[in-house]
């Protein structure tokens, strides 16, 4: 029960914090050198700085992008803010400057700020709240704002940013518009808006927007019904998260029971029903949010990286309101997995949406038309050194471990606290406790989910490891300057399971050490993961390795890879021998920035389980060409085993969209090679797309200077969910090629090509 005595705790800002470790310093560093101009430069030939300059007359012009492209640069901004907290940069501040007047020319005068509006439609302010994203927009310049305020001294940022907030306040409330944002992010950036100016108007407007949510039949921007009554997370999973972080912040400042109780019900729904082992939210492209409970596939994963960085803001905020170490177990184990996966250990490729598993056809791009993520992750990464430690009036608390030091305020006191680890590969964390002048105080230890047996000493002297009713280990007592902690995390290699209602991970486990996630990546496990079982009894052993993926613990053991096996023309075989074979897991954080292959999180724990390949036929040896490609052209002999003609769980190729055309693909063999027999199975997608097996086909082969039908051919299959099997007389040649004719109005497609011989 909340009462006006409740002492909520407050986060120690990242000025205070200076990271000296080998994991969360150098990508801050890739953040700043590479990811933060990037982001400029895509912002600048994406025109999003230049509808600015034309809404604010200083140029030429019309509009361009996405509508609510002002926020991708609003979040960059914040991004550099950032980074100027903690690295004088005196360049990057004047580009700054040079940007915030481009905003300050853009505002009008009553202190309205879309470049949308004003550009395209500035007769129809407000008119579509659900959709057009103005509040939203406004919300991430609030934030770009206070951070920039904060770490700069300046409010050339913050003065546009009132001026805004004090138009909208006289727009919306109570006997004025009643309306609220589709895509919820002001309601949070309000209260941090009240928090730099102390204008409570501000607070009590973010209250508004919480308050009038629920009149609608949105569940899709979680509008369905009053968030008091709430208890399920529903709809668009960033939108959520926003909208709750935003909660938590008004719970902090008004103690309404209510919100804190409804902040409770939905964590409950979210962790224990609808999050993936990588701290990952929402399953669902469709709706790029949530469904039902325990719907976690992995393959088809949603998981948007901002959705990832928005599970660690509200993570924090509820932790700020309770004290709890589960809020921090599940912030770092967003952190660390499903939140900076979105950005490459480069800096300059991101992951929009994060799969548990993948054949090899998912990779980080270096920007989006909708370039949230991007934009999400540069002011994400130098804001981590923010959720390490809180204070409240008589304790101080550690919630994260990396080398690192860091200045406390704590009663008008500061305490300086040192930490030498090499975390997260490490579970050994020294402490140095560094008040100015001997102090009494709590020093509350944050002891993780994961780590089952921890010991600590004081001074070198061993002491009870007793974590209290919140989870961490709590130390009282003067402490004076120079002493040291020296803390002990076991980290044993976990295997992870699912609850039995996720279907997905039935008889699969996946591999955890410490805080990280691991998974399989085909370049490090002859060329293919899903084919491997991991038995119980299955010994694994971590080893550091320096001079890969930037440095990073991998796991090495033994595991099971199932045989290949081909059913032609046969009910019963003797069971194939499976083969032993060494595996190395690397973290998941860091995949797919080396070779393109698949990656799996998940793994069957028995080979029956695992994906049965083909037995291989030269097919895999030749080169693919094709008339017209859409989707994977080597799809076509990558030796996968269609579960039938819809399967879009395998990679495919499409000629999509030509329709009713004839066309082709061939392989081409570096030595000629005798063929008399293909095998084709085609790709038909029914009712969900425009894909059909063609009206007709036939193979060809190339003689050395034409192509010519092959001859005495048995039928030629169009069936589907089967391979459609043609022998002829035996060829000698160094290119094959299937010709088709595609059915009038529609494209079509092959999911797998084999040569049997």
């Amino acid at each position: 029960m909340l009462n006006k005595s409740h002492e909520f705790l407050t986060a120690v800002p990242v000025t205070k914090v200076t990271f000296t470790d080998q994991f969360w310093a150098p990508r801050i560093e890739v953040n700043r050198t590479t990811t933060l101009p990037q982001c400029f430069h895509h912002c600048e030939v994406t025109h999003r700085i230049r509808n600015f300059e034309v809404a604010g007359g200083l140029k030429a012009g019309e509009f361009e992008g996405i509508y609510f492209n002002d926020s991708d640069l609003y979040k960059v901004v914040e991004g550099a803010a950032y980074i100027l907290a903690t690295y004088q940069d005196p360049k990057l501040e004047t580009y700054l400057d040079g940007l915030i007047g481009k905003f300050a020319a853009a505002q009008q005068e009553d202190g309205y700020l879309n470049t949308y509006y004003t550009l395209v439609e500035p007769d129809k302010q407000w008119s579509n709240l659900p959709v057009m994203h103005e509040l939203y927009c406004a919300g991430h310049l609030f934030e770009a704002a206070v951070a920039h305020y904060h770490s700069t001294g300046k409010q050339n940022l913050l003065d546009i940013a009132t001026r805004f907030a004090d138009k909208i306040d006289n727009i919306f409330g109570y006997n004025k518009l009643v309306g609220v944002p589709g895509h919820e992010e002001i309601e949070l950036a309000l209260v941090k808006l009240y928090q730099a100016t102390n204008e409570k108007r501000y607070l009590n407007l973010a209250k508004f927007f919480i308050d009038e949510r629920g009149k609608s039949d949105r569940d899709y921007a979680q509008d369905h019904m009053p968030i008091r009554e709430q208890s399920q997370i529903v709809g668009h999973a960033v939108r959520a998260m926003y909208l709750y972080a935003g909660v938590a912040d008004v719970v902090r400042y008004t103690h309404d029971q209510d919100l804190f109780e409804t902040m409770d019900r939905i964590w409950d729904d979210v962790t224990l029903h609808k999050m993936y082992i990588t701290g990952g939210i929402g399953p669902s492209a469709h709706n790029e949010g949530f469904t039902v409970p325990y719907d976690l596939p992995n393959e088809t994963a949603y998981a948007e990286t901002c959705a990832a960085i928005g599970m660690v803001f509200w993570s924090h905020r509820m932790f700020l309101l309770h004290g709890h170490v589960k809020y921090i177990d599940i912030l770092e184990q967003a952190l660390y997995n499903g939140s900076i996966s979105g950005v490459s250990l480069t800096g300059d490729q991101f992951f929009y949406v994060n799969p548990l598993a993948s054949r090899g056809n998912h990779h980080r791009q270096p920007w989006y038309g909708c370039a949230c993520c991007p934009t999400n992750i540069v002011r994400f990464i130098p804001q981590v050194g923010g959720y390490f430690y809180a204070t409240s009036s008589d304790a101080v608390w550690v919630n994260l471990y990396a080398a690192n030091k860091a200045e406390i305020p704590l009663g008008g006191r500061s305490i300086e606290i040192i930490q030498e680890t090499d975390y997260p590969w490490s579970g050994h964390v020294k402490l140095v406790v560094r008040p100015t002048h001997p102090t009494t105080f709590k020093l509350h230890l944050r002891i993780p989910e994961w780590c089952v047996k921890a010991t600590a000493k004081i001074n070198q002297k061993p002491i009870e490891i007793s974590p209290d009713d919140n989870g961490y280990l709590s130390l009282d007592r003067e402490w004076q300057r120079g002493d040291t902690i020296d803390l002990e995390m076991p980290m044993p290699i976990d295997r992870i399971i699912s609850h039995p209602k996720v279907v997905a991970d039935h008889g699969h486990t996946c591999l955890r050490r410490g805080p990280v996630i691991y998974c399989l990546e085909a370049t490090d496990n002859g060329g293919s993961v899903r084919d491997i079982a991991l038995p119980q009894n299955t010994h694994l052993e971590p080893h550091f390795e320096e001079d890969l993926l930037s440095g990073v613990t991998v796991l090495r053991g033994k595991a099971w890879r199932r045989s290949p096996i081909d059913w032609e023309n046969q009910l019963y075989q003797t069971s194939p021998l499976d083969k032993e074979i060494e595996i190395m897991a690397v973290p998941y954080h860091a995949w797919d920035n080396r070779e393109v292959g698949p990656m799996s999180v998940w793994l069957p724990e028995s080979t029956i389980l695992a994906e049965a390949k083909l037995k291989p036929t030269i097919a895999i040896e030749g080169e693919p060409a094709a008339s017209f490609v859409f989707n994977q052209l080597d799809a076509i002999n990558d030796n996968l085993m269609p579960s039938g003609s819809n399967d879009q769980t395998i990679p495919r190729f499409t000629w999509w969209d030509q329709r009713g055309t004839s066309e082709w693909i061939s392989l081409t063999f570096e030595e000629p090679k005798q063929i008399s027999c293909a095998e084709v199975y085609w790709f038909d997608d029914g009712d969900r797309g425009e894909c059909r097996i063609p009206e007709f086909w036939k193979v060809e082969w190339y003689n050395g200077a034409i192509w010519q039908p092959v001859t005495n051919s048995s039928a030629y299959g169009i069936e589907p969910d089967i391979f459609n099997r043609v022998s002829f007389d035996a060829v000698q040649t160094t290119s094959i090629r299937v010709t088709v004719k595609l059915q009038e109005g529609m494209s079509g497609g092959i999911l797998e090509w084999r040569l049997p011989q």
